[in-house]
């Protein structure tokens, strides 16, 4: 049967969420749980790589913050699956296992590694966790068998890197060869005959045992498991080419850049953040400081209400009415910017209501927050188990029907580390 389509994505715990991480990411997270199996996720180990000097208490908390953000906002817990990336340590596993045949190179020309080393100088970046911190992403991915992931265009080159590291781990490790080619048969002696040919004197010698399967299997990736298939006829049976990881696809969005009180991007590193907890007053401050048309000096001035930050919020929480009364009145100077904002505030503090309100209702539960992410992390974890079960048999014990190495037992426990 087909499965309803999967997705992936998730947010780093820096801190609360502002009305940009809603209109960049958010806002575009709902519609897709409508109709998507939906996985989101906290990445508090992607927190680490740059801020791995910080009180990891810090990240805690702010996990908690970015939870309660997305449960306001209208996440629905029976939806999506909401998770802590840590409280799934496959990823971590899987990441491992992963560094063993990503080349360098590949991460060295990720363009945000450069362009981000360059913008946080205050911070000390050259460690691997940073410079592997898209391989780690690719392994939060494939580990949930993910189809599509919600990126802007900045950040295809991440999709792409995933899409190799897949299309590599499947080529070194997609090679199925079955134990039946053991047995003392007719049909199995034939397979091994015709082995033989076509390995030209390659093939290993007797006995015929596990370790034959896997030198086998060693000759096979020698010369190119595509290579190798091409010429193969009538050895299906025996020999199978079957992709571990599944390649995910770049779901293209639209992540509007919403302004900041300033006119910059939306920022916490700025400090032009409205943020969705922000009460009332606070929200109304932040208003009255807003950055609007610089040409606009006098009270008299026309205005240009499409360069100005004020206007673009009315255009995202005032009704249409409001609207055009904001964009005739600065062009003809029909009104000031002092009203302008004043009533652009009361629209937008009437916007957040609800979300602050759910949020109240969800910060006085921490127990029920705490119960979502177990649930969540249990769901979460039960996917990758099966992920990394078919990669461990992958790589250690290939053979169809063999028994795959064992890997050791991960503990049990609470949030953190909780068992399927």
């Amino acid at each position: 049967m087909a499965r309803t389509p999967r997705v992936l994505s998730g947010m780093r715990p820096t801190g609360p969420l502002h009305l940009g991480h809603y209109f960049g990411a958010l806002a575009n997270w709902l519609k897709l749980q409508q109709s998507y199996e939906c996985f989101y996720f906290v990445a508090d180990w992607h927190a680490l790589t740059t801020h791995y000097t910080d009180d990891a208490r810090r990240i805690r908390d702010n996990t908690t913050e970015i939870v309660l953000d997305w449960l306001a906002v209208g996440l629905d817990p029976e939806r999506s699956t909401l998770f802590v990336q840590s409280a799934v340590p496959e990823h971590a596993e899987l990441h491992l296992l992963l560094s063993m045949i990503t080349p360098l190179e590949w991460l060295e020309r990720v363009p945000t590694y450069r362009e981000q080393i360059a913008q946080l100088r205050d911070r000390d970046l050259g460690t691997y966790g940073f410079l592997g911190y898209p391989l780690l992403q690719t392994a939060d991915i494939v580990i949930y068998d993910a189809d599509f992931v919600p990126v802007g265009e900045d950040q295809l080159p991440h999709i792409e890197l995933a899409r190799e590291i897949v299309r590599r781990f499947n080529h070194l490790f997609g090679l199925e060869v079955d134990r039946g080619l053991l047995a003392a048969t007719p049909e199995a002696e034939m397979a091994r005959t015709r082995l033989a040919r076509l390995l030209e004197g390659r093939l290993p010698a007797e006995p015929f045992d596990e370790n034959f399967l896997l030198r086998l299997q060693a000759s096979i990736r020698e010369e190119g498991i595509e290579n190798f298939l091409l010429r193969t006829r009538g050895l299906g049976r025996w020999i199978r080419y079957r992709p571990v990881l599944r390649e995910p696809q770049a779901l293209l969005t639209e992540t509007p850049r919403f302004p900041g009180t300033d006119g910059r991007r939306m920022a916490k590193s700025y400090g032009n953040a409205i943020w969705l907890k922000d009460d009332p007053e606070t929200v109304r401050q932040k208003v009255a400081g807003m950055l609007t048309d610089p040409q606009r000096v006098r009270r008299s001035d026309p205005g240009r209400p499409e360069i100005c930050p004020v206007f673009a919020y009315h255009q995202a929480f005032s009704p249409p009415e409001v609207v055009r009364w904001s964009e005739q009145g600065c062009r003809t100077a029909g009104i000031g910017c002092v009203e302008c904002k004043k009533a652009m505030a009361e629209h937008l503090v009437r916007w957040l209501e609800p979300i602050q309100s759910r949020r109240q209702q969800y910060a006085r539960q921490p127990e029920t927050v705490q119960e979502i992410l177990r649930r969540g992390s249990v769901r979460a974890r039960r996917v990758a188990r099966r992920t990394m079960a078919r990669v461990r048999r992958a790589i250690f014990g290939a053979p169809t029907g063999a028994r795959a190495v064992a890997a050791p037992a991960v503990s049990q426990g609470r949030v953190g580390s909780e068992g399927a």
